[in-house]
């Protein structure tokens, strides 16, 4: 299954769960799961197997034809238009005091590309982490520093980083005040 799919599937999962006003926990008993795997489905972070995405489905009373109807239908020739108010936030697991919000996630040239407004806080939480996808960084604010196999680079606002996030990393908020950045994720094919 392509990525773009499997993004756009996890992505309606946490959109149709939203709409009933179902929380995680209550899905997650009703399915026979963790609310941490589903919480992982949700913001694309595993793939869950068939059987676990149809209950998934069922258990949101959800139509499977209404479900995967025009997964991928988009028409690559229209503009597109995205609101502040409709990003969507992620939740990633292992980060306090860090906040992504998805703008728009798109297929280019074969791979997918995940555009993201992150933010961090002073004093966030967080440990080395990775990513299948090589990532672009522009601080819109603050001064940021990143840790790559030993290797410091700090940024300040206006600058740019581009590096293979695969690569175990760390990011840690400078300044005062909350950093900023415009993230590109271009993920990498796993063959």
């Amino acid at each position: 299954m392509a990525n773009n799919i499997i993004l756009q599937i996890s992505n309606r999962l946490k959109e149709k769960r939203k709409e009933n006003r179902i929380t995680l926990e209550t899905l997650a008993r009703e399915v026979g799961v963790t609310k941490g795997l589903l919480s992982q489905i949700e913001n694309n972070r595993t793939i869950p197997s068939l059987s676990v995405l149809l209950s998934i489905i069922k258990a949101l009373q959800v139509d499977l034809n209404e479900f995967f109807d025009k997964l991928d239908g988009k028409d690559e020739n229209t503009p597109v238009i995205i609101k502040a108010k409709s990003y969507q936030q992620i939740e990633k697991e292992y980060s306090k005091g860090s906040y992504y919000n998805r703008i728009m996630s798109v297929k280019l040239d074969g791979k997918l590309v995940d555009v993201v407004l992150y933010r961090q806080e002073k004093n966030a939480k967080r440990g080395f982490v990775s990513t299948q996808a090589f990532e672009f960084d522009y601080i819109l604010k603050g001064k940021i520093q990143y840790t790559i196999k030993d290797k410091k680079y700090i940024l300040n606002e206006g600058d740019s980083f581009y590096y293979d996030a695969r690569q175990p990393h760390l990011s840690k908020c400078l300044s005062a005040k909350d950093c900023v950045l415009l993230v590109i994720y271009i993920f990498t094919d796993n063959k």
